[in-house]
C-alpha cells in the first residue's frame, strides 16, 4: 500500500481530461461570482473549477455530474472508498507493460471499483492522456510511451476524497440542473464540449455522447431559463461566430488557452476561448 506523507497536497484534477480547464482558472478568476450557497456543474469532466472554488470559498453545497458513467463512478469510488481504489492502482503500477495494459484496456470490469482503478490506470498510461471511446462505448486510445508513469498518486487522491467528501455527484444530463438550480444563491458553470471550428475537428468526438448543433443549442435555452432565474451562469465554449451569436444577449469574454491534445504539434499553441456569463 502506498504510505501517507507528511506534506499536505491541496486537491486539484487526477484525470487528464480533453478541455480541463486548469491552464485558464487565472483568466478565470475575476469572472466568479464573489458567493453563492449551491455550485453546480453539469459537465464534470476533470473538475478544475471546483477544486479551485473548493479552496476559495466555504460553505458552499456542491453538485457535481456527468452523463458519462465510468467518470462519475470514478469519482464516486474516490469519495467513498479511496483506500480501496489506492490499493487497486498499487497492483497496477506493479503489473504496468504492453501485455498488461491491454489486457485492462479489453477487459469489462463488473465492480465499481475495479472500473475506476482501470479508468485511471488507462488515462496515466494512455497516449496523450486522451478519453476516447468508439461508438460502442468502448474505450480505444492506444499505450503511451511513458518510461515509468506515475499510476497511483495517493495523496492527491487522498486530497480530492476529502474535497469530495460532501459533494452530491450525479448521472444525468445537463438540463437536469433546470430542477435543481433556481435562485440568486445558485450558481452553475457549464463546461460543454466545445463547438468544432472546422469540419475536421473532433472536439466533440471523445465519447459516445456526441454534442451537435442542437445540443449546443438547447444548451443556450438551457442557459437562459437559469439566466431568468438570476441564477448566476457560466459557460465556456469555443471563440466562434456560432457561438457568439447564440450568446450574444449575454456577457461574453475572450480568453486564451494552450490547445493541447493534437497530435500534430505544429498545431497546438494559443488559441482563444470564449466565457459566457449572465451576470
Amino acid at each position: 500500500m502506498t504510505q501517507r506523507t507528511q506534506t499536505p497536497v491541496t486537491p486539484r484534477p487526477f484525470l487528464k481530461w480533453a478541455g480541463g480547464k486548469s491552464q485558464l482558472i487565472e483568466q478565470y478568476k475575476p469572472l466568479f461570482p464573489k458567493g453563492f450557497k449551491n455550485y453546480y456543474e453539469p459537465f464534470l469532466g476533470g473538475g478544475a473549477v471546483f477544486f479551485y472554488l473548493h479552496q476559495q470559498f466555504t460553505g458552499f453545497n456542491a453538485f457535481l455530474s456527468d452523463i458519462n458513467p465510468e467518470l462519475i463512478n470514478v469519482y464516486c469510488c474516490v469519495r467513498d472508498d479511496v483506500e480501496t481504489l489506492i490499493d487497486l492502482l498499487d497492483k497496477h503500477q506493479l503489473k504496468h507493460g504492453k501485455i498488461h495494459y491491454y489486457q485492462v484496456r479489453g477487459k469489462l470490469f463488473r465492480r465499481k471499483k475495479h472500473r475506476a482503478a482501470r479508468l485511471i490506470y488507462l488515462n496515466k498510461t494512455c497516449f496523450n492522456g486522451l478519453y476516447r471511446e468508439n461508438s460502442k462505448g468502448e474505450f480505444n486510445v492506444p499505450m503511451g510511451r511513458y518510461k515509468n508513469p506515475k499510476i497511483c498518486n495517493a495523496d492527491l487522491l487522498r486530497s480530492v476524497s476529502e474535497a469530495l467528501t460532501k459533494a452530491e455527484i450525479n448521472l444525468q444530463p445537463f438540463d437536469a440542473v433546470l430542477e435543481q438550480a433556481k435562485t440568486a444563491d445558485d450558481f452553475v458553470y457549464f463546461d460543454p464540449p466545445y463547438y468544432p471550428l472546422n469540419p475536421t475537428s473532433n472536439f466533440t468526438a471523445y465519447s459516445r455522447y456526441s454534442f451537435n448543433e442542437e445540443s449546443q443549442k438547447k444548451l443556450r435555452d438551457t442557459f437562459a431559463e437559469l439566466s431568468d432565474r438570476n441564477v448566476r451562469v457560466m459557460l465556456s465554449n469555443s471563440d466562434c461566430e456560432f457561438i457568439r451569436n447564440l450568446y450574444k444577449d449575454f456577457h461574453i469574454h475572450t480568453v486564451y488557452a494552450t490547445r493541447s491534445i493534437n497530435s500534430k504539434g505544429k498545431k497546438r499553441g494559443k488559441i482563444s476561448e470564449v466565457v459566457v456569463t449572465s451576470y
